[in-house]
């Protein structure tokens, strides 16, 4: 059934491989986040055989599907907690990012209540706005991790380019290990882990210029598709077909390139602007804005220009293809991260997996 995401955990489990490789050679942990398949188990399962040894996720429903199908790595959530989820992240997660020192104190109860313990992650800011402690904040969450017998303190971490669009630089990362340094003297103790940024922090690392103290990163995106957002860029020594999405053609028909009639907002709130190149060969396919970013497929067939979607309809022009498309005809695109999100989510999309030209079951018993 069409629209199909093509799936493929090896060329995953290669990438994973790849990149834990490079970042281990400067002493480097990687921890695979899982929050950009929707922790898929098989592609999942494809990041810990590829050597990360923790998974991250932003959903507590995330991570216990993860532990629902036999995973036994550690597991954290990525997201800040809401108060409101403190238990039922406990139920599945060894940890979580925090950043608030009441949220610590609340983590805390929750675990004396549950009869648990909690690995926390403080996040700090250092220039992308989103969620952290400034540096001279660290000191008194210190104090506080201090003061708990059940929630211990496993690192520091920051957040880069999510927000802000703040890219990493060896200036941020170094603030970074001086928020380390702030933590542990309110703490008392050593910061084990000093967590730099996901994906576009990857640069730093291939050029040599991470500071020695940064040991950490939670990659996504790189590992998954084999590219990097934050600099616009493709990653050349990783796969970047991982993800496929397949949709099937519903109609093809010659028409004008541009609408006839007075032109007021889509179905979307949105006043499209069009091109007149006169009568152009047009395909429409069964796939739209309720299944993916639109803007974020890339077509892998020669010739194919998306124009534009609806809630359910794909408008591409293909003119200018070799082969004439025909109904019932499939036409593939990869994807850029916020396409695999959203295809990922729709249960509208079906997920088939393959290794090669060999289908792979994801309800197969695993050991991770």
């Amino acid at each position: 059934m069409y629209p199909r995401l093509l799936i493929d955990p090896g060329k995953v489990r290669e990438n994973a491989a790849e990149v834990v490789r490079r970042a281990g050679e400067l002493g480097i942990t990687v921890f695979g986040v899982t929050k950009g398949f929707c922790a898929d188990p098989a592609v999942a399962l494809a990041m810990v055989e590829g050597g990360c040894p923790v998974l991250m996720d932003s959903r507590v429903a995330n991570l216990r599907r993860l532990r629902k199908a036999g995973f036994r790595v550690p597991l954290m959530l990525l997201r800040i907690p809401m108060l409101s989820e403190l238990s039922a992240m406990l139920e599945v997660a060894d940890g979580t990012v925090v950043s608030m020192p009441e949220t610590v104190l609340a983590l805390e109860k929750a675990c004396e209540a549950a009869g648990k313990t909690a690995e926390v992650m403080v996040m700090a800011d250092v220039g992308d706005l989103r969620e952290g402690l400034w540096p001279d904040e660290m000191e008194g969450m210190g104090k506080v991790l201090a003061s708990c017998r059940r929630v211990r303190c496993m690192g520091v971490g920051t957040n880069i380019g999510c927000f802000g669009g703040v890219l990493p630089t060896p200036e941020n990362m170094n603030l970074l290990v001086e928020c380390r340094d702030r933590l542990a003297e309110g703490l008392g103790a050593p910061v084990e882990i000093v967590s730099g940024g996901a994906t576009s922090s990857l640069e730093l690392v291939e050029n040599r210029e991470m500071p020695r103290g940064v040991n950490n990163l939670r990659v996504g995106e790189a590992i998954l598709l084999g590219t990097n957002t934050g600099r616009m860029q493709e990653i050349p020594w990783l796969h970047r077909d991982a993800f496929i999405l397949e949709a099937e053609i519903v109609e093809v028909r010659t028409k004008p390139s541009k609408p006839i009639g007075s032109i007021g907002a889509d179905a979307f709130g949105k006043v499209p602007v069009f091109e007149d190149r006169g009568r152009r060969l047009r395909a429409i396919a069964a796939v739209g804005k309720q299944d993916a970013k639109i803007d974020g497929l890339i077509p892998l067939d020669p010739g194919v220009t998306v124009l534009g979607a609806s809630s359910d309809h794909l408008t591409l022009d293909v003119e200018d293809c070799p082969a004439r498309p025909v109904l019932g005809g499939i036409v593939r695109f990869t994807l850029d991260y916020g396409a695999m999100l959203a295809l990922t989510t729709s249960h509208y999309v079906e997920k088939t997996y393959a290794i090669g030209s060999a289908c792979y079951d994801s309800s197969l018993p695993m050991n991770p």
